[in-house]
């Protein structure tokens, strides 16, 4: 053979090699954190707890500083995250109780679907809370279905609902996680069943007491009060404080299982939601009490997911988002010292409100993607929501997306390059508000306006707010008997979003 043809065989295979190398599909995982402020990490200004392994990814990786969830609460802004449309179009997408039906639907385009289209082997670790089955009766002792799977996981390992609520059991592919047949799984929310004691009626064998009024007084479970009754399942209830061992051990087998493809693996913690029981290790490290605590156990489970993907040679070409389902809240249920050991820490940054709050400390969260081989580091103010999450990836892959009608592709400011992102945003607590150009205006409401129970600014107030965020974004100069020419615009575009049907 030819000398030079030899040579310029192996430039060009090695060119193509590079190019094949260059063009290969990001592996996705999206980290997922419940309650999370945006205050929370010293990436966004924490001075009272640092979290290394979050700021890490945002050092490497883009920090949003205009990120949102769409809602103030758990259910619809994973529903939103899934679905591409806002909870608020549908009906029964608040949040839902532990024997929830399905809401999410299995006949439109989801967010782990379009990855299926494209190659992709998709998970799902962590909390669900979007409903199983078909109906609220169900059977707990087989497979419950319709779920993750008819959504577009090809695995799946969970808990139902929320940590507070029953039924305290892992479910992998929808099958409950060591259930014994001599001892069925029953739920009920509406009245007590079985023999197990209550919160309400025992509150001597509670390790976390619960507070008045919230409904975490029901069926004990490792000393917890919880939100809904419970029988049988006894081998089957998991430990509280086994949580973050458990998910990270099978998000990180899912990782290595499929790492010789494609994967997009949705890996939803349940940190720092109450119940509040950090794992022993992290016990007293954050000097902020077990919020602190299990915000360690967070950035810890960060971490180790990072190690993984560098330790198998992932780390470059696999993008991170990091986000939370809404704002923070110190006190959601029960009495674990949240308030008393704040210890000048501000979960919500200099935002006002969180948890269940129009305020801009409901929906505005950490919000970092890391894509070491496409995504040059830095900070970006760019509008953008994880609602957008859908109809980006299915314009990366070249794919259609059917019924995300408020999806809007943004991969530019994903990536960015682009530092505008939406033109408005629609935020939800219990009612609307609507960002555009950095104005948000505020429908009037008759609710509370300071939650008593979570000690939370709720932004509910009887006349109409605006709001210009560029120059207070803590929202405490109401500017609406200023420019009431730009009320009038934002609930004109804000009614039109409303009857808009496609």
């Amino acid at each position: 053979m030819n000398h030079k043809f030899l040579l310029s065989l192996l430039a060009f295979l090695a060119s193509f090699n590079f190019y094949a190398s260059a063009q290969k599909k990001p592996n996705v995982i999206i980290i997922y954190a419940d309650d999370l402020g945006y205050g929370d990490l010293s990436c966004y200004g924490a001075t009272k707890i640092k979290t290394p392994n979050i700021d890490a990814l945002a050092k490497n990786g883009l920090r949003f500083t205009n990120g949102h969830a769409t809602a103030a609460t758990c259910t619809p802004s994973r529903y939103s995250l899934m679905t591409g449309r806002y909870a608020w179009r549908k009906k029964g997408t608040g949040v839902l109780p532990g024997d929830a039906a399905l809401i999410v639907p299995t006949d439109n385009t989801s967010l782990p679907s379009i990855f299926q289209q494209a190659g992709y082997k998709t998970g799902l670790v962590g909390k669900w809370h979007l409903g199983l089955g078909t109906a609220v009766e169900k059977d707990w002792n087989k497979e419950v279905k319709p779920g993750p799977k008819e959504v577009g996981f090809d695995y799946s390992f969970i808990f139902p609902a929320t940590a507070d609520r029953v039924p305290t059991v892992f479910m992998e592919n929808q099958l409950v996680v060591g259930l014994d047949a001599k001892d069925p799984i029953t739920v009920d929310y509406k009245n007590p069943i079985g023999t197990d004691p209550t919160g309400k009626d025992h509150p001597e064998l509670l390790k976390m007491p619960a507070e008045v009024n919230h409904g975490h007084n029901m069926t004990i479970v490792n000393g917890i009060g919880r939100i809904g009754y419970m029988q049988g399942g006894k081998l089957a209830r998991w430990t509280d404080e086994e949580l973050p061992f458990t998910f990270l051990t099978k998000a990180k087998n899912f990782i290595e299982d499929h790492k010789e493809q494609p994967f997009f693996l949705y890996y939803a913690l349940t940190e720092p939601h109450v119940p509040r029981l950090p794992a022993t290790m992290f016990k007293g490290k954050s000097e902020l009490g077990y919020r602190g605590d299990v915000i360690l156990q967070l950035d810890w489970a960060v971490g180790e997911i990072t190690k993984q993907l560098k330790y198998l040679g992932l780390d470059k070409n696999t993008m991170i988002i990091f986000s939370s389902d809404n704002g923070p809240v110190i006190m959601d249920g029960y009495e674990d010292q949240g308030a008393e050991k704040l210890n000048g820490h501000s979960p919500a940054g200099p935002l006002r409100g969180g948890k269940y709050s129009i305020l801009e400390g409901g929906t505005r969260e950490p919000f970092i993607i890391s894509w070491p081989a496409k995504i040059k580091p830095g900070v970006s103010d760019a509008l953008v929501s994880q609602i957008d999450f859908l109809a980006s990836f299915a314009g990366f892959f070249n794919l259609e997306s059917k019924n995300a009608i408020d999806s809007k592709n943004q991969w530019n400011a994903f990536i960015g390059k682009d530092q505008k992102g939406r033109d408005f945003f629609i935020e939800q607590s219990g009612q609307l508000a609507i960002v555009k150009d950095h104005w948000k205006y505020i429908r009037p409401s008759k609710g509370e306006a300071y939650y008593k129970l979570t000690h939370t600014d709720s932004g509910n107030l009887p006349a109409a707010q605006l709001y210009n965020l560029s120059d207070d974004v803590g929202e405490k100069n109401n500017l609406a008997s200023k420019y009431p020419e730009k009320i009038k615009e934002l609930e004109a575009l804000l009614s039109a979003e409303e009857a808009r049907t496609r």
